[in-house]
């Protein structure tokens, strides 16, 4: 026969108690730990899936005049002009342009920002994003 919890508590000492919660917080932080991990290491397979398919158009991108950089979670395109750039976090990706002719530091702000779920749909925004800089 199992005593009812609060029955079970009270046989139970003050450290036995410290030690059971101690270890549920325990437990709870490795859960937590382990579903961040889970979640950087997604967003980074995601990061390097963009890149490869950017990076299979070698041809396209120098046509373009577009240096392709990946860092971690960051995929970017880097032209004299502009900037764009997918950042995958949190199972999103905010895709960004930024023009760099107006800019008056080194690190242009976006002008525009779009965030998105997929990597289709960065390619996508990143495709229009680049077809609106060089229209």
């Amino acid at each position: 026969m199992t005593l009812p919890t609060s029955e079970r508590i009270a046989a139970m000492s003050f450290r036995q108690v410290f030690d059971a919660e101690r270890l549920k917080r325990d437990a709870d932080r490795r859960a937590r730990a382990d579903a961040e991990r889970a979640r950087q290491e997604a967003d980074e397979a995601r990061s390097i899936e963009l890149y490869d398919i950017l990076a299979a158009d070698a041809e396209f991108l120098a046509e373009k005049k577009l240096v392709l950089e990946r860092s971690r979670y960051t995929v970017g395109l880097e032209h004299a002009d502009f900037r764009l750039r997918a950042y995958f976090e949190d199972a999103q990706i905010n895709v960004t342009a930024a023009d760099k002719r107006s800019a008056t530091t080194i690190t242009a702000a976006p002008t525009k920002q779009q965030s998105v779920d997929s990597v289709e749909q960065a390619l996508d925004v990143l495709a229009q994003y680049l077809a609106d800089e060089t229209a």
